[in-house]
């Protein structure tokens, strides 16, 4: 039985030309990292093929949650969040599975919260220029850009608030109220990362190399970004009320 103190949460649809590849990567770290899959019924066979992985291979360190169809990214991660908490995690981790994020990079920002002290790491593409490889112009300009906005209508510090490459400590996802989480898209990521900042914890940003992805299709569109722009300006409105809870107040 292998055991881990961490989980790596994979949200996929459509991914079956990633999943075995990205699930092989991580399982080749020498720090023992466990998967987590949560796939919204992917029609291509992306729940099937880490089925077979299951079966033949992980049984005891890959899992699956299937979902009936595209419900989003944020409920994805939150479902997955509740799941870790309940199998007793102490590190948990988002990544995409198209390898836009670097399986490597994974014992980084597990370093910055188990041995630096940090509650959450944030693999970051704008902490140390702008580290993105693949991307056309325009997009690398949204994305760069979209952070500058969150940042200067939130106030957070983070360069690159839209990042789903994150390890949370357990005591964040204790704190924060999941369920209270409202965004769906990116805004979610931006939700998360101005929540745990509001509640206190110590958030580090460790550069990272972002890849576009090679196989497989993006799942951005102008809905997601929208949701990303006109969120946070609710985000902040709101915080001028909320009482948020406080670190330490979580379930122990």
């Amino acid at each position: 039985m292998h055991s881990s103190d961490s989980v790596v949460i994979i949200p996929t649809y459509n991914e079956i030309e990633n999943i075995e590849k990205i699930i092989r990567a991580v399982f080749a770290l020498e720090k023992a990292f466990h998967i987590l899959v949560i796939d919204d019924g992917s029609p291509d066979g992306t729940a099937a093929a880490v089925k077979r992985l299951q079966q033949s291979e992980f049984s005891d360190r890959l899992f699956l949650l299937e979902r009936s169809g595209k419900l989003g990214l944020g409920t994805a991660y939150i479902a997955g969040f509740k799941w870790a908490l309940a199998h007793d995690y102490d590190y948990v981790f988002e990544m995409d599975a198209d390898f836009s994020h670097a399986p490597a990079d994974l014992p980084r920002l597990y370093a910055a919260c188990a041995t630096e002290g940090y509650d959450v790491a944030i693999g970051s593409r704008y902490v140390s220029g702008v580290n993105v490889v693949n991307w056309p112009m325009g997009r690398v300009l949204m994305s760069y850009y979209a952070s500058k906005y969150v940042q200067l209508v939130t106030g957070l510090s983070i360069h690159d608030t839209t990042a789903g490459f994150v390890c949370y400590r357990r005591e964040v996802l204790e704190t924060l109220r999941l369920d209270d989480i409202r965004f769906k898209g990116y805004a979610f990521q931006i939700e998360m990362k101005f929540t745990a900042h509001r509640c206190g914890f110590r958030i580090k940003e460790v550069p990272v190399i972002f890849v576009n992805r090679r196989e497989g299709t993006s799942k951005m569109n102008s809905s997601i970004f929208g949701e990303a722009v006109f969120g946070v300006i609710r985000l902040r409105l709101d915080s001028w009320t909320k009482k948020y809870p406080r670190r330490g107040s979580g379930r122990r």
